[in-house]
Formats: structure tokens, sequence, C-alpha cells
């Protein structure tokens, strides 16, 4: 299954599915229904709490920027308030034009669907409602040098974090490695990784999941 977030035409904010020639069927209190509504402007998919990353984990990523692989997972965080629609409008800040800075990297979103303490790799993905397309737009000199070391005010700006336009849920996606993605700018192909799974990934979802909850 899948499910998006929409405005309809009456301005209200809507779940829905089967999107197709500008309507979609609702989602209401956890059941799709028959009505089906337009949908005038899509949302976020969701509003999440947190945004957890995980840096240099694509093997080809940490060689395109000169570091080394780490020995455990490089997490930072994204402010949730960066969050926009898939279609929004990303703003740069006067801070990251002089001189421009700032860069798209896809990703692959993990969505947790349950709170998860102490979770062995065995069980993890019994964790993960589903997946979506994000896009950690980074500005790499606040970044690397205007956070003092922190990665977090170089990916946090507003707009900073465009996510969707669907969760696709476990049901559809048995194997997210399997998986491809693409990141078009203006139209160009500027990223495209054609199986997750062919990018050498140190750390696998199962182990960074493990790693996050642990004496959490």
């Amino acid at each position: 299954m899948r499910t998006f977030c929409f405005v309809d035409e009456d301005g209200n904010k809507c779940f829905g599915t089967n999107f197709e020639n500008g309507f979609a069927r609702l989602i209401k209190n956890g059941a799709v229904s028959e009505k089906k509504l337009k949908v005038c402007r899509i949302l976020p998919p969701l509003e999440p709490s947190a945004i957890f990353c995980i840096g240099l984990n694509y093997a080809a990523h940490a060689k395109e920027t000169g570091q080394k692989l780490p020995d455990r997972p490089v997490v930072f965080m994204k402010n949730p308030a960066s969050v926009i629609g898939c279609d929004g409008e990303i703003v740069l800040p006067a801070s990251c034009r002089a001189p421009l800075q700032v860069d798209y990297e896809i990703e692959l979103a993990v969505v947790i669907g349950k709170d998860a303490k102490n979770v062995s790799a065995e069980n993890a993905l019994d964790y993960v409602a589903g997946y979506t397309i994000a896009n950690d737009v980074s500005a790499r000199i606040w970044q690397k040098i205007g956070g003092n070391g922190q990665w977090v005010r170089g990916k946090s700006f507003d707009t900073f974090c465009p996510i969707g336009p669907e969760i696709v849920m476990t049901d559809e996606i048995v194997d997210p490695n399997s998986l491809s993605l693409k990141t078009l700018l203006n139209g160009e192909i500027m990223q495209e990784l054609l199986q997750i799974a062919s990018i050498y990934i140190k750390f696998t979802y199962i182990s960074i999941y493990q790693y996050l909850t642990y004496s959490s």
C-alpha cells in the first residue's frame, strides 16, 4: 500500500492512496474509503518527530568527499522543521550563497512505525512501517566549518529536507536494497543508483537500527 498527504479543493488536509489523474481515494480512520477527492497540493507524507541520518554509509559518497569509511555509524540529525513536500521550493539562505555551497543528496528514508528500544538486529525490520524518498540538502561550508564539528547546522536550514511524495509500505518492498534511486535537477540526471546494494554499504539497515536503539 502507498499513502500520501494532500490538500483537497476545500483546503482540508487529507491522507489518501491510489493517486491518479489528479484524484485520490480518501483514507479515513485508517481505512481506505470509496470516496475520491481532488488533489490540489501534495504535502509531506508525514511530520516526523525526529530525523536520524547516517553519514558516509555509501562508499562511493565517502570517496567523492575524500573521507574514510568510519568504524561506527556517523549519526547526525536534521531539524524536522526543515521538512517540505517533494514539490516544495528549496530556498537558499543568503549565508549559503556566498560562496554557493549547497548540494543535493538522494536518500532512502526509513519510516519507523512504532516505539523502539534495545531492538535486536533480528527484529529491526519489524519496526519499519515503510519507505519514502528524501533529499538531504546540505550546505557544505556550514557542515564542515560553520558547525564547529557538528553537521546539523549545515543540514537543517528551512526547506532543506524535501520528502515524499508517498510512503510505500513494507508489503510492497520486501528488499529495500534492490531499489533504485535517481536525482533530477531541472530535468537532468545528477545521481543514479541502479541498485542500492550495488553501492558498497558499510552498515546495514538492521545494524543501524540496533545501534540507534541500544540503551536509548
